[in-house]
C-alpha cells in the first residue's frame, strides 16, 4: 500500500462507492446530495457497482443519464449465460454498455480522478486500476466469483474486488484526499432472506465480506451507511426511485458534517496522526503489580 501524505490543509473531498450488485441504484441518490450541496468530488473509487457509477460520474456522464442504469442493471439484461468452467455469466453485456456509453477510454483520462477496485483472484491481493483500460478493470470489479467468468487483464486474473476491498476508501485517501467519505450499501446485521439459489449466495457473499468492509469505513471520516436489506441483489428497477431516495436522504444527513471537517480540517488532521503515529501508554511507574 502506498504511504499515506500528511497534509491538514488539504480539504480534497475523496468519495468511495462501495459493491452491492443492483443495490448499487442508491448510489444515484448519493451522487445527487452532492449536487444539490454544491460539494465538489475531487477523488472517486468504486467496486463493483460502484465502480460502474463511479466511472460514469467521472467521465462527465449527468446524474439523468447515470439514472437510465436502473433499467439496465438487472439480472436478465446483465446475465448472458456462456459456456466457460470458471464461471457461468460473461461480463459482455457489461462491457458493450460501458463501450456504448463512455467509449473505449482509458481510465486516467476521467475528468475526476479514478480508482477501479479489483482481486486478483490467483494471489488474493488487492488490485486497484488508475490508469490503462477502463472496460476490462470495470468487468473485473463485477466479476462476482463462481458466477462470473474472471477477467484477464494486464497478466492477471481478476475477479470482483469486493473480496478485498468492497468500500475503497484507502484508494481515494492515496489519491490525495483529505476528507474521505464512504459508502456502505450494506451497513445492517441481517440480510435478505432467501427465495431462492441467486438470493442464498448472494448473501454468503455479503456475510463474507462484510467484517473487512466495517474495518474499511472505519477509514472515511465520513460514512453513509445503508440498510438495503429490503431490496434486491439482482433486479430493483421497480424500486429505482425508492432506492434512489434512500441514498439521497442518508447522504443529505451525513454530509452536513463536511461543513465542520472543512472548517476545522487542521485540528482533525493533527487528532488522526496523534492516534495514528504517537499511541499512547501508560507510565511504567502508574502501573500497579500484583502479585
Amino acid at each position: 500500500m502506498e504511504k499515506l501524505s500528511f497534509n491538514p490543509f488539504n480539504k480534497k473531498i475523496g468519495l468511495a462507492l462501495g459493491g452491492g450488485a443492483a443495490k448499487g441504484l442508491a448510489h444515484i441518490g448519493v451522487l445527487r446530495a452532492f449536487d444539490d450541496k454544491n460539494i465538489n468530488i475531487s477523488y472517486i473509487s468504486g467496486t463493483s457497482v460502484g465502480a460502474i457509477v463511479a466511472s460514469y460520474y467521472a467521465f462527465g456522464k449527468n446524474l439523468d443519464e447515470i439514472d437510465q442504469l436502473g433499467e439496465r442493471l438487472k439480472a436478465k439484461s446483465v446475465f448472458k449465460l456462456n459456456l466457460d468452467k470458471r464461471g457461468f455469466v460473461s461480463t459482455d453485456s457489461i462491457k458493450q454498455m460501458l463501450l456504448n456509453d463512455i467509449g473505449d477510454v482509458n481510465i486516467e483520462d476521467a475528468k475526476i480522478p479514478l480508482a477501479i477496485c479489483t482481486t486478483d483472484i490467483t494471489s488474493g491481493e488487492s488490485v486497484i486500476f488508475k490508469k490503462g483500460k477502463l472496460i476490462p478493470a470495470v468487468c473485473a470489479s463485477v466479476a462476482v466469483p463462481g458466477v462470473f467468468t474472471p477477467v484477464e487483464h494486464e497478466g492477471r486474473l481478476l475477479v470482483d474486488g469486493g473480496i478485498t476491498q468492497n468500500v475503497p476508501v484507502a484508494a481515494v485517501k492515496n489519491m490525495g484526499a483529505g476528507i474521505t467519505v464512504a459508502v456502505d450499501l450494506n451497513g445492517v446485521n441481517e440480510y435478505q432472506k432467501p427465495m431462492d439459489i441467486f438470493t442464498v449466495v448472494g448473501n454468503a457473499i455479503d456475510i463474507a465480506i462484510d467484517s473487512r468492509t466495517k474495518e474499511q469505513v472505519r477509514l472515511a471520516d465520513i460514512k453513509i451507511s445503508l440498510d438495503l436489506s429490503k431490496y434486491s441483489l439482482f433486479d430493483n428497477s421497480a424500486n429505482k426511485k425508492k432506492l434512489i431516495d434512500e441514498g439521497y436522504k442518508t447522504a443529505d444527513q451525513q454530509l452536513s458534517k463536511l461543513v465542520w471537517y472543512r472548517r476545522f480540517n487542521l485540528i482533525n488532521s493533527i487528532r488522526k496522526l496523534i492516534k495514528d503515529f504517537i499511541p499512547l501508554k501508560v507510565p511504567e511507574f502508574l502501573k500497579t503489580n500484583k502479585k
